[in-house]
């Protein structure tokens, strides 16, 4: 599909769709629990379907209703065998549903989509090896075969890798007849990732207890509370807030919550050290245009930011530095080179580092057409980068926008955009 944005300014509210990351943890943990839940999810997307496929294939029953995915729990002795997982091109539904299936004692094949086949397993597929599981990936054949039982103990996982790998496996221990405890090395990235999985696992009555760098993890039940509801996504009310300070009236996300454990909440801090205007009154959030200016964005613990952030500065005077973002090379694209090459060819001026950018403003950019390769988070890039372009943006293959927002060209257009969307 191809999208053609036209030049103009945008405006008003949008409401916040479904935290993906939230309705990934939440729905995983429902299918584990004692008894069915509802789990209200007024949107889906392909990676939230991802994970509700994977589930229904491990025998859980699912289905909407009113607004609403109705969990009915997988019962361990009727799990079908062997069994199929499709992921799809959705990295954290393969990193928490590996380990949950090893903790099953499952023999299962993942499928996978687009590049998710090429994007790391180790150390987590390492750590499932010793425990007692066969880890066999087929990346010619985009799928991975799984297989064996497993088995307690210590686990060690490195926290600059991925924050998935800890999630996938906060999740699985549980399953365990024995006590195990994972310990985390070295500095935690991305630690609001696992601060929400140790939340939605609160939430079904797990609470493992940690000392410094390691959790201790004894086998328990997912208790199911009965009703939850998914909060708004900050990964995904970025662009919107990005696209606020770069002119018109400002933009306004509501339904948000302004004490979620969501990493990339901090979107608010950096516009607002980039000058400008946000505000957050109960579950609204706004921003603004107010006197751009650049900084130093540390990517650490928001790199799903780094793409809209970088649109944002592209006409901020002087030179906008991205830091720590080396995890965004085995993302859906590598997202260092594909948010420089999509800048560069709008107009800008991004030089690209070992584990970050460069961003040099210019006063604005021109517009041109670009391939948002497969990556949700480019599309959204070249979106919001429109609005400070002096001719129109078009977007080839924007229809990987799915993947997280699928009413994104809409809701863009509900907001004063001209968007003319071709098959």
């Amino acid at each position: 599909m191809t999208v053609t944005i036209q030049p103009g300014v945008l405006s008003g509210t949008v409401r916040a769709i479904p935290s993906k990351s939230a309705a990934h943890r939440l729905l995983i943990c429902a299918a584990l629990a004692d008894k069915p839940t509802h789990v209200f999810c007024e949107k889906e997307s392909q990676d939230i379907a991802a994970t509700v496929r994977c589930l229904q294939s491990l025998g859980a029953s699912i289905w909407q209703e009113g607004g609403a995915y109705r969990v009915v729990p997988i019962h361990r002795e009727r799990i079908p065998q062997p069994c199929t997982l499709d992921c799809g091109e959705s990295g954290s539904t393969l990193r928490f549903m590996v380990p949950v299936v090893c903790a099953l004692g499952l023999t299962a094949t993942f499928k996978m989509a687009g590049r998710l086949a090429q994007r790391p397993m180790e150390p987590l597929a390492t750590q499932l090896r010793e425990h007692g599981c066969t880890i066999t990936p087929k990346p010619q054949e985009d799928r991975m075969e799984v297989s064996g039982q497993l088995q307690p103990g210590t686990f060690i996982i490195p926290g600059n890798v991925s924050s998935q790998f800890i999630t996938g496996l906060l999740f699985a221990l549980p399953l365990l007849d024995g006590e195990s405890t994972l310990v985390v090395e070295g500095e935690l990235e991305s630690k609001g990732y696992v601060d929400m999985t140790l939340s939605a696992l609160q939430t079904f009555s797990i609470r493992p207890p940690k000392t410094q760098d390691r959790w201790s993890v004894a086998p328990s039940i997912y208790a199911s509370p009965g009703t939850l509801r998914v909060e708004g996504d900050w990964s995904n009310a970025a662009p919107w807030l990005c696209m606020g300070i770069l002119g018109g009236q400002g933009i306004t996300v509501d339904g948000m919550d302004p004490q979620s454990l969501q990493g990339d909440k901090g979107v608010c801090e950096v516009l607002a050290r980039m000058g400008g205007l946000v505000r957050g009154e109960g579950d609204t959030i706004s921003a603004k245009p107010g006197t751009l200016t650049s900084t130093c964005i540390d990517a650490r613990n928001i790199p799903d930011l780094v793409p809209v952030l970088a649109a944002a500065a592209a006409t901020a005077p002087g030179e906008t530095r991205v830091e720590g973002a080396a995890r965004l090379r085995i993302k859906e694209s590598d997202r260092l080179v594909t948010t420089r090459q999509t800048l560069n060819a709008l107009g800008g001026d991004v030089e690209e580092t070992e584990d970050g950018l460069i961003i040099r403003g210019k006063p604005a950019l021109a517009g041109g057409t670009v391939d948002a390769q497969g990556d949700h988070r480019i599309a959204m890039l070249a979106a919001v980068a429109s609005v400070v372009c002096t001719g129109p943006v078009t977007i080839t293959g924007a229809e990987a926008i799915r993947k997280s927002y699928p009413t994104f060209w809409q809701e863009l257009r509900d907001l004063g955009k001209e968007v003319v969307e071709e098959p």
